[in-house]
């Protein structure tokens, strides 16, 4: 999991879909040299939800800095409701972004203990 924008609010949600899309990039080509080796691909499902979160250190005597609140767990059902080499996000993320990528709307999609989530696959 990755957080953009923390513990300053300079991050933008375009910064994260282009490190997402970056991602999948990578992987694209990564995986064409794992399959002409034989190789089994590695395939990553990338979700981004944008919104106010809980952050902070946790523990007494192993410290971590954590994240958590809904928008943590939004951000896990997008993960999970997308399909393996796209970046799916949030209609709050897409209101930031929709100027700057192709979104394809993808409607509202159940999510385990969120309810319906609009969401969308952002195209290269």
């Amino acid at each position: 999991m990755c957080a953009g924008g923390l513990p300053d609010h300079d991050g933008h949600p375009r910064d994260v879909v282009k490190a997402g899309l970056e991602i999948q990039q990578f992987l694209e080509e990564w995986n064409k040299e794992k399959r002409q080796a034989g190789e089994s691909p590695f395939e990553a499902r990338i979700g981004i939800h944008t919104g106010p979160l809980v952050a902070g250190v946790v523990g007494s005597r192993k410290f971590a800095y954590d994240i958590w609140g809904d928008t943590v767990n939004v951000a896990s059902r997008m993960e999970t409701s997308g399909e393996p080499g796209l970046v799916n996000i949030s209609a709050s993320t897409f209101s930031f972004i929709k100027d700057e990528f192709d979104c394809e709307y993808r409607g509202k999609v159940p999510a385990k203990n969120v309810g319906d989530v609009e969401m969308y696959f952002v195209r290269v």
